[in-house]
């Protein structure tokens, strides 16, 4: 059982802000480690794995979700939210899970699919009986336009109009996504209450937080009005080009000024509980960073949130500088959550080829840009192998965003492929089943037991998750960046309290210098595997290299 307020737990070591500057690892269970040879992976399967994550000096795991669904998103879409799905195990593997990862030092995430579920759900069953059963309002229904033709021109975010008809009821239901995932009606409190209670249900059950998923789409606008089109180019990170989701302006059908009270009965829940925290993914086109921060600001919403900026095809220093003070100066004291590879987009070993010619040496720098920024670190599994993006056939797709855009779009199946923890085992040791989503042969080179040298992309993340641990400023302190005119370093100083560390990081192809600002004196810092110099009053940086220095 989670601690209520008041005790302490055996991980509770430094307060309760633990999640501030975690290191957070995202695990998508189907593709970590199969267990019983289906095929697909499980419960049992992060267990025996967990030592892999602790090895790395995560702080945390995110579970990706496990609960009952028909797997038609796979696991987006929840049908029972207090149960695991057969193919990933039972509730009691779950708490194995939990109870492991607290033995080896690791807190426990759980991801929340609460802005809908899945049509399979029985509270949708119940709604869509007819217009006057208890939850008949529990999900957004509306009549048809005059012409039959549905009540705005909201669109989906994987294809199409977001309104499909039920013949029973004679009404539009409302869906962000796939047409079996109904969007629930946020503005009945009965809702609201019952998807707290489910919350509850997992914190009572152990787990140290959630990850919130689509954050932002729970609420829609009452009066049911039309979204104005974007004009010009498409909106940033909502959707690939093919896709007309991104020309509308979503200033109706998501974030809403309401959710912001719902945000706060969510802390005032987790609140109850010791060491607890909250993260919630943001999807608002080039709102994203203002709704990042107004959900985490003033320390009554969420702990954190992050957002699809550092997820896109964004990159170098002047790109990195404006993301992040764009955050800093809009925040009002809120903490993000970065990440450059999530389970939903292509991996950023792939997206960031181009800029770099040698693959392994751009993955030890975003490492250590990743894990050197204010705010909390999410890595995703394989991302500290250095796992590129996967290129699959038509005929291996099973994603339904994929095979609805193909070829222009392959869908997210080439990031969430399975993790190669062997290169001569059967599927690189993930099962002994035929794999859900094939192994790609250029992945056996980059698995677990292929990265024990110095120089691997393995041995760094672990070097600069412990160097990040070993250094406060790293992981709680403040961030102010350095002015490099046209070059490109991206410089900036960590500093908290009496201690400041100068971080520096050439993003170019090119050798490159630091000058450090006049009176500066900088002392350089061991461990973290970069090879920058310091020579009298400037930094010398190869291409891709980085440097650590703490300023006196």
């Amino acid at each position: 059982m989670n601690q209520p307020l008041g005790t302490r737990s055996a991980l509770d070591l430094d307060a309760a802000d633990w999640w501030r500057g975690a290191v957070i690892y995202q695990i998508y269970p189907r593709s970590f480690q199969d267990s019983n040879d289906d095929g697909i992976g499980d419960l049992r399967g992060i267990l025996r794995r967990l030592g892999h994550v602790a090895d790395l000096g995560a702080d945390a795991i995110w579970i990706s979700p496990f609960f009952t669904s028909p797997m038609k998103d796979f696991g987006y879409d929840v049908s029972d939210y207090r149960d695991v799905d057969p193919i990933f195990g039972t509730l009691q593997d779950f708490d194995a899970v939990v109870e492991e990862a607290h033995r080896l030092g690791l807190r426990v995430l759980i991801d929340q699919v609460i802005s809908h579920t899945s049509d399979m759900h029985p509270w949708f069953a119940e709604s869509r009986r007819d217009r006057s059963n208890p939850r008949a309002d529990w999900y957004v229904w509306a009549d048809a336009a005059p012409d039959g033709t549905p009540p705005t021109n909201w669109l989906s975010v994987f294809g199409g109009s977001a309104w499909e008809w039920d013949s029973r009821r004679c009404q539009y239901y409302l869906h962000n996504f796939l047409a079996s995932q109904p969007d629930l009606n946020f503005h009945n409190p009965e809702v609201q209450d019952a998807l707290l209670e489910v919350l509850k249900f997992w914190l009572d059950r152990g787990v140290d937080g959630f990850r919130l998923d689509t954050v932002n789409y729970y609420f829609h606008d009452r009066d049911l009005r039309d979204n104005p089109p974007i004009g010009g180019a498409q909106g940033a990170h909502d959707a690939p080009l093919v896709n007309p989701y991104g020309r509308q302006q979503h200033i109706y059908d998501k974030t809403r000024p309401e959710n912001l009270a719902f945000l706060e009965r969510i802390r005032r829940l987790t609140d109850r509980y010791h060491a607890v925290t909250t993260i919630g993914e943001v999807g608002d086109g080039d709102r994203s960073l203002e709704t990042m921060a107004e959900y985490t600001a003033g320390g009554n919403r969420l702990h954190m949130c992050y957002t699809f900026d550092l997820l896109g095809p964004g990159y170098g220093r002047r790109f990195l500088e404006t993301t992040v003070n764009t955050f800093e100066r809009r925040g009002g004291g809120g903490w993000p959550c970065w990440a450059l590879s999530n389970h939903d987009v292509p991996r950023h070993a792939s997206r960031f080829l181009t800029y770099t010619g040698d693959p392994a040496r751009q993955a030890r720098l975003m490492a250590g840009v990743l894990l050197s920024l204010r705010g909390s670190v999410c890595i995703y599994q394989g991302e500290e192998l250095g796992l590129t993006e996967a290129d699959l056939a038509f005929e291996h797709l099973v994603d339904p965003y994929g095979i609805r855009f193909w070829p222009e779009f392959k869908g997210r199946d080439g990031c969430r492929t399975p993790m190669p923890w062997e290169a001569d085992a059967l599927h690189a040791g993930f099962s002994a089943g035929r794999p859900w989503l094939p192994v790609p042969p250029e992945h056996l080179t980059h698995a677990v037991d292929r990265q024990g040298g110095e120089h691997s992309v393995l041995a760094a993340y672990r070097r600069l998750t412990a160097f990040r641990r070993a250094h406060r400023p790293l992981a709680k302190g403040d961030i102010r960046f350095l002015d490099q005119g046209e070059a490109d370093v991206l410089a900036f100083v960590r500093s908290e309290g009496n201690e400041a560390i100068l971080c520096a990081f050439n993003m170019g192809p090119a050798p490159a210098s630091l000058a450090l600002p006049e009176g500066i004196r900088v002392e350089p810092l061991r461990g973290h595997g970069f090879e920058g110099v310091l020579e009298g009053g400037h930094v010398r940086l190869d291409p891709e290299d980085g440097f650590f220095g703490r300023i006196d």
